[in-house]
């Protein structure tokens, strides 16, 4: 059943894994908002999570908690006095060990957790790997929130990460209707944009293997993008609005890898771009349709890709560092194409 959150002001909320890629706009924004915010670390002392304290309202109302997916006493000291909690933390591996059990046991500790604590509604980071990855579904067909994966699928192509988002997910829904726990779901596609964190993830890795070098050619391949600030604030949205219930997909368009090399390369020219596909034999992959009005209806307007692109480089804190001991570690990663 819908809640009413009320103004943010003296409202306590807890953000996990608050140092993320897109945990860290959350919370940006939340204390732009007049929040005091708990987030999760795994070491509150981490010099890698120093941005946090250095955001506006950050020395006031930030408090970061030490606490792992895996602790449920910690998960529940971090929750206890709060309003709402965004669960953003989740592993990001294809190791199954490493994915399923954790995302899975993470997702109804934090559900059980705000069970506990009467939190007001709970807001889960979910992915388009729980909705689309379906080899049956219609080219033709739109995705949207109704979809999920094939979790066979999932299995049998050793797609772990998708597979262990989706149970995740599907576990929170089911706690959260044992639990009467107010959930709702953010199901972002390929996430681009300025990162807060100084470290690189996977999402950032996607637009600097080809600014490196280290991409010689480009996948026959399609990707949905979205901006990372416009995830965060889609957060804050669907925690806010008395009416946001059920999932919400988060894309801003599709585009083939090749679409994506050309606006980067008239972006910044001076890179080493690719310009040859892999796959110059198969005809280039389509990408698939969509739809993204639930999220519109509660007032999010979407970055531009070629936006997202531009900013995801020029806006980071490690750029001077590109040409020079940055290419090694990059080349170091191992990420899909």
């Amino acid at each position: 059943m819908p809640v009413d959150v009320a103004s943010p002001a003296g409202k306590t909320v807890c953000v996990t894994g608050a140092g993320g890629y897109i945990a860290s706009w959350i919370v940006k924004i939340l204390l732009e908002r007049g929040y005091t915010v708990k987030g999760t670390v795994r070491n509150p002392d981490d010099p890698k999570n120093t941005h946090l304290r250095e955001l506006e309202g950050g020395k006031e109302r930030l408090i970061l908690c030490k606490a792992d997916l895996q602790d449920y006493e910690a998960l529940k000291a971090a929750i206890d006095g709060c309003d709402g909690v965004f669960h953003t933390a989740s592993p990001v591996t294809d190791d199954p060990e490493q994915m399923v059990e954790p995302a899975v046991n993470g997702a109804k500790f934090v559900i059980n957790a705000a069970a506990e604590a009467k939190v007001k509604r709970v807001v889960i980071t979910s992915s388009i790997g729980a909705v689309y990855m379906d080899p049956n579904r219609d080219p033709e067909a739109v995705v949207d929130e109704s979809c999920w994966s094939d979790l066979d699928f999932c299995k049998n192509t050793k797609n772990w990460y998708c597979y262990g988002k989706m149970v995740a997910e599907q576990a929170a829904w089911e706690t959260a209707k044992e639990k009467g726990v107010d959930l709702v779901v953010l199901n972002p596609v390929l996430v681009l944009g300025p990162p807060l964190q100084p470290t690189i993830n996977a999402s950032l890795y996607h637009v600097l293997k080809y600014l490196t070098g280290s991409a010689k050619t480009y996948a026959n391949l399609t990707q949905a993008y979205v901006d990372v600030r416009d995830v965060a604030l889609a957060h804050v949205l669907v925690y806010e609005a008395p009416s946001a219930s059920g999932r919400y997909l988060l894309a801003e368009s599709a585009r083939h890898r090749g679409e994506v090399v050309e606006i980067l390369a008239k972006l910044f020219p001076e890179y080493p771009l690719p310009t040859k596909c892999k796959d110059e034999k198969n005809p280039r992959a389509k990408p698939y349709k969509f739809t993204n009005q639930k999220i519109k209806d509660l007032g999010l307007e979407f970055t531009s890709t070629k936006q997202s692109l531009y900013d995801t480089h020029r806006k980071n804190p490690w750029k001077m560092a590109l040409r020079s001991g940055l290419e090694k570690l990059i080349n170091s990663l191992k990420y899909p194409p």
